[in-house]
């Protein structure tokens, strides 16, 4: 989070000096309004008011377009800082171990990626330049009330403590009490979501749908119901802040009587009428100290995904070493066993190598396309004879639109067999020399499974003879030995 504030000083220093115009221009108006209404109540001749009534439209103009300035560079400083943000985490996503996605459920990793880059990119504008700015203007605003009265400034101190250390402390106690909530009951929503998603065929076939619905929004309600109570230390310090007002306007007006002998009417209209705007830059600060927390929480879940993956087992070795041209290896084992975890470290180790996830997207486009993302020059002919070969022949020739036919949702436009299917047709049409294929079979059924594992441990078969083939599957075909 420091190397993101230092990224962008400049611009965070341009918005925090708008913003201490803006708020001191308020700060300026509501001392000359009270100077200039006390004034005019002594009904001095009309030129004597001009200057001050002139400086009040001056401040009031000034407050506006400032204000609308600091926005623009607050804005401007937020954007530019969140795609950074999200380039320097794709960045490391991507140089990451793959193993260390790998165990992250989907709905979870949409959850880090999506609200905590959120949170941490916002960590600039809702937290630092707040907390600066209203830093600025206490200081001003203690300053000018001493010289009028000291009584009166250190009460308007103590007050500024309350409502810009206390009431944040307690929002930020708050958010964290909220954040926990939605680590435990966040990404659990998530899966739920993500497995009705992307299974919704599956279950409803196997009548769980309505089950997985109901768990999804059950987690949702109870997740709404535990942060509402982890929230109640925020109503407190939104509370504080308006006790912290009123007793800096009567700890203004108890020092304006002691001194009203002794200095202008003019002056203790400022004195208890200065302190109202002196707050209105701590208002911004629990929600400040609530969005510094939920920001440091955002940087921990995002830099956990660079992180190793803890081991808490005993992993089989890895692969053999060498894998010679054409060669047919299988990695089975039972879920949990490591078999994608050494398809992975494979695939880091050898040039040419590449791994076609169990999972890979479908993405909402033609089937040309989706075959295509494995090789760009693919022909149409290539793409025809590897749906061919998979068997999804008489399913490409049924397409109103063959390979222009758009999958309107992805995924959710073909069955979990079809899916598998053109997955693996993607591998086949990919001109990797080291093809490593995770459970390439999963969904099938018994007979099309056990043949599709033959043909891949064949060379020659869905593979040309000169291609090596990795396979991880939970069994090998009825009467075949293990090649790895």
């Amino acid at each position: 989070m420091r190397e993101l504030v230092r990224a962008r000083l400049g611009r965070l220093v341009v918005a925090t000096v708008l913003g201490v115009l803006s708020l001191g221009s308020a700060l300026a108006l509501a001392a000359i309004s009270a100077w200039l209404i006390t004034r005019a109540w002594q009904m001095p001749p009309v030129l004597h008011l001009t200057v001050a009534v002139v400086a009040v439209r001056a401040l009031g103009i000034a407050r506006g377009v400032l204000g609308y300035c600091q926005r623009l560079a607050a804005h401007d400083t937020a954007l530019r800082s969140a795609a950074d943000l999200r380039q320097e985490v794709y960045r490391r996503l991507a140089a990451a171990p793959a193993d260390t996605l790998m165990r992250i459920p989907g709905g979870e990793l949409v959850a880090r990626i999506g609200g905590a880059v959120d949170d941490l990119a916002d960590v600039l504008v809702r937290a630092v330049l707040p907390i600066a700015v209203a830093a600025v203007l206490g200081l001003v605003s203690v300053a000018v009330i001493a010289v009028i009265s000291p009584a009166a400034a250190a009460v308007l101190a103590a007050c500024l403590l309350i409502a810009g250390v206390a009431a944040p402390w307690l929002a930020s106690r708050a958010a964290l009490a909220v954040e926990a909530v939605a680590a435990q009951h966040h990404s659990g929503r998530d899966v739920a979501v993500m497995l009705a998603l992307e299974h919704a065929p599956e279950l409803r076939v196997g009548g769980r749908l309505d089950a997985v619905l109901a768990d999804a929004d059950d987690r949702h309600r109870r997740w709404g119901e535990a942060t509402d109570r982890a929230a109640r230390p925020a109503a407190v310090a939104a509370a504080a802040n308006t006790l912290a007002i009123g007793v800096s306007v009567l700890g203004a007006v108890v020092a304006a009587v002691l001194i009203a002998g002794s200095v202008a009417p003019t002056t203790l209209a400022i004195l208890m009428l200065l302190p109202l705007s002196a707050f209105e830059a701590t208002t911004a600060l629990p929600a400040a100290a609530a969005q510094l927390s939920r920001s440091r929480i955002a940087a921990r879940r995002i830099r956990e995904l660079t992180e190793p993956a803890p081991s808490n087992r005993t992993r089989p070795d890895v692969a053999p070493a060498v894998l010679a041209p054409g060669e047919r290896r299988a990695i089975t084992g039972p879920s949990g066993s490591g078999k994608t975890t050494q398809l992975l470290k494979l695939s880091e180790t050898y040039d040419g190598a590449t791994f076609f996830a169990e999972d890979a997207h479908l993405f909402a486009t033609t089937v040309r396309d989706n075959l295509l993302v494995a090789r760009g020059d693919a022909t149409d002919p290539e793409i025809r004879s590897a749906l061919d070969r998979v068997g999804l022949g008489d399913w490409l020739d049924a397409l109103p639109d063959g390979l222009s036919t758009v999958l309107v949702g992805g995924a959710a436009a073909v069955s979990a067999g079809q899916r598998r299917r053109l997955l693996l047709a993607r591998a086949l049409v990919s001109a990797a020399p080291i093809v490593l294929l995770d459970e390439p079979t999963e969904h099938l059924d018994a007979v099309d499974g056990q043949r599709m594992l033959v043909e891949l441990l064949s060379p020659g078969g869905l593979f040309p003879a000169d291609r090596t083939v990795v396979i991880a599957t939970h069994h090998l075909p009825v009467g075949v030995p293990s090649p790895a």
